[in-house]
C-alpha cells in the first residue's frame, strides 16, 4: 500500500432538518452551539471548534444521521445538556472498550453522540 503526503484537517458533517428555523433553534438553545450561518436552507452551527452544517430537507428525502463528538467533559456536558432540555435518548454509560457516552437526538432523528475517551 502506497502512502501520501495528503493531511486531513477537519471535518464538518451535514444533518439534514425536516424545519431548519426549528433545527437551528435546537441547536442554538438547547445543545449550546451559536449560529454562525444562515442562507434560505441552509446553516452552520458551531461550538468549541466543532462545525455542524445543517440543510433543510422538509421533503424527508434523506434518512437521519449519526455523528460522534469527542469531549474531556462529559459530566459537565451531559449536566448542561440536560439543564438545556436536550432530547437524551441514553444516560451517560460505559462502554465494554472503557470509553463513557451519551447520546442525544435533534427533530430530525439525527444522533450526536457524545464520547469521553478512556484516559491513557
Amino acid at each position: 500500500m502506497q502512502t501520501t503526503s495528503a493531511r486531513l484537517s477537519r471535518i464538518a458533517p451535514e444533518l439534514q432538518a425536516s424545519d431548519l428555523r426549528a433545527s437551528i433553534e435546537y441547536y442554538v438553545e438547547r445543545l449550546g452551539f451559536s449560529l454562525a450561518m444562515e442562507m434560505q436552507d441552509y446553516a452552520i452551527v458551531e461550538r468549541d471548534g466543532i462545525a455542524i452544517h445543517l440543510f433543510d430537507d422538509a421533503e424527508r428525502k434523506h434518512s437521519p444521521a449519526a455523528i460522534h463528538i469527542f469531549t474531556p467533559d462529559i459530566d459537565e456536558l451531559f449536566a448542561e445538556l440536560e439543564a438545556r432540555g436536550a432530547t437524551i435518548t441514553q444516560p451517560i454509560e460505559r462502554k465494554p472498550w472503557g470509553n463513557r457516552e451519551f447520546r442525544v437526538k435533534d427533530e430530525f432523528g439525527n444522533e450526536l453522540k457524545f464520547t469521553e475517551p478512556v484516559e491513557e
